[in-house]
């Protein structure tokens, strides 16, 4: 008992808490093990530095074109400094075109997070916008083809530099260069394959192709931020002008480089700087013609010799192009025959409506496109039908936020959609009935389709059976 009377608290068990001897011994044999580490760290790395490179491409002598160096590199890097940008730019509207806060009809890249964020909802006006920026976006990348694949071309030695490892900042370069050339090539292959309509990829191509290019523009940044002084400097270093009046026989290699992308033994030219931008040049200049006709129309749509949708499907009101037919969806004329109704709903009792009580009602017209996101689109074409503002205001709704469009196809991607409030409420926006003077035809969307300014071809719906008016 203590002189209080009250009983000494107890103190810690024996033993319980380390001593600070054996903290002090743990701490220097932890320090040990990673001096330890760090030193067969070092000599490993001295090894790998001293040792020989590998055969074949990894040797300085391997790669002797005269005309690889900083300066040829860094023309075509800068058609990519200001081509790519665009590119994303206009990959991300057309991302937004599609409306994606309204819900997985309209987005289907799931677990986006903050790569999925949205600044403003797509306009109605101009009304070619998505013809514009989707033809641009398409057009450019396959226009930046030949420089991609020469940029490439130039900078190959990087790629089998020795050793592979030499700093924590080289490190970080090789690794925004592997992003950088990995994502690029991944771009630009699936962005191909999809305007071919060659789906091959092992999920849909939205998805792939959405985090693909954050990877690619996150690797883009980071090369631009360590390389723009080096180009700058190797753009200085020699006159454009110059160096286009300058023929295969008096071809140099450029002085040495900190990046070895001039060879150290140089074979006898075979083609001089002057060629390589102008074989560049012609074969993107070459692509533009046989694809941007898809876009633009007219006569160039004649050229259109890649675009799968180039050729004109026929002749009449309905002659002009479609992404998918009718058949190829599953939509027979059973589907679409004298029992098709289409259905509204809203505030109120459903209305169902057959084709001639709506072509019985007051006749709406609009000059419009469609315009889809391989980059094909179709001239103006003079659509029939109802308001879908005044369908709204039947459904007892005429100030509705957002309708959900719904076809008579079975379920799949693009089936159904979400339109927003200013899509309803612009009075070019109609539910389709009739086009150039003639009704749809089935690949068309018979018996109703929707047409709304600047929309996505795909969120045009055909086959439309029901209208669902939210608030």
């Amino acid at each position: 008992m203590s002189g209080d009377g009250r009983a000494p608290a107890p103190g810690p068990a024996k033993g319980t808490r380390p001593s600070k001897r054996r903290v002090r011994r743990a701490w220097r044999r932890l320090r040990r093990v990673v001096a330890e580490v760090g030193a067969g760290a070092r000599a490993t790395a001295r090894r790998v530095r001293e040792s020989p490179p590998p055969p074949g491409p990894f040797r300085p002598g391997f790669w002797r074109s005269p005309i690889r160096g900083p300066w040829l590199t860094s023309v075509f890097g800068l058609v990519l400094l200001f081509g790519i940008p665009v590119l994303f730019v206009t990959g991300a509207l057309s991302y937004a075109a599609y409306n994606p806060d309204l819900g997985p009809l309209n987005d289907q890249t799931p677990d986006k997070g903050l790569l999925g964020f949205y600044l403003f909802d797509w306009p109605t006006r101009p009304y070619w916008l998505y013809r514009l920026t989707q033809g641009v976006h398409v057009t450019l990348g396959v226009v930046l083809l030949p420089v991609l694949l020469a940029k490439l071309w130039s900078v190959i030695p990087r790629l089998f530099s020795w050793p592979p490892l030499r700093s924590p900042a080289q490190g970080l370069e090789r690794l925004s260069l592997l992003l950088l050339v990995g994502g690029a090539v991944f771009e630009f292959v699936t962005g191909i394959f999809n305007v071919q309509l060659f789906y091959i990829f092992p999920g849909s191509f939205y998805t792939l192709h959405f985090y693909g290019a954050w990877v690619f523009i996150a690797a883009f940044a980071v090369h631009v931020c360590l390389k723009l002084g080096r180009m700058r400097r190797a753009l200085r270093s020699r006159g454009l002008l110059a160096e286009l009046r300058t023929d295969r026989a008096r071809t140099r290699p450029e002085p040495p480089d900190a990046d070895g992308l001039v060879p150290v033994a140089p074979a006898a030219p075979t083609m001089s700087r002057r060629g390589a931008v102008g074989m560049v040049g012609a074969g993107s200049l070459a692509l533009l013609v046989v694809t941007a006709g898809q876009s633009i129309g007219g006569a160039l749509r004649n050229t259109a010799l890649l675009a799968p949708h180039n050729r004109n499907p026929g002749s009449g009101p309905n002659g002009f192009q479609i992404n998918k037919t009718a058949a190829s969806v599953g939509v027979t004329p059973a589907l679409t025959g004298p029992a098709w109704r289409l259905e509204v709903h809203g505030r109120g009792p459903a209305l169902a409506l057959t084709r001639g009580q709506l072509l019985a009602m007051d006749q709406r017209t609009a000059a419009l496109p469609i315009a889809c996101v391989e980059g094909w689109s179709t001239e103006d074409q003079y659509w029939s039908g109802l308001r879908l503002a005044e369908l709204a205001a039947m459904a007892g709704l005429p100030h509705a936020g957002s309708v959900l469009v719904e076809s008579v196809q079975p379920p799949g991607p693009y089936s159904s959609v979400m339109l927003r409030g200013n899509q309803i409420h612009d009075p070019r926006a109609l539910l389709a009935l009739r086009v150039n003077g003639a009704d749809l035809s089935l690949d068309h969307g018979y018996p109703a389709r929707i047409i709304v300014p600047a929309n996505p071809g795909v969120n045009n719906t055909k086959w439309v059976h029901r209208l669902t008016f939210r608030t």
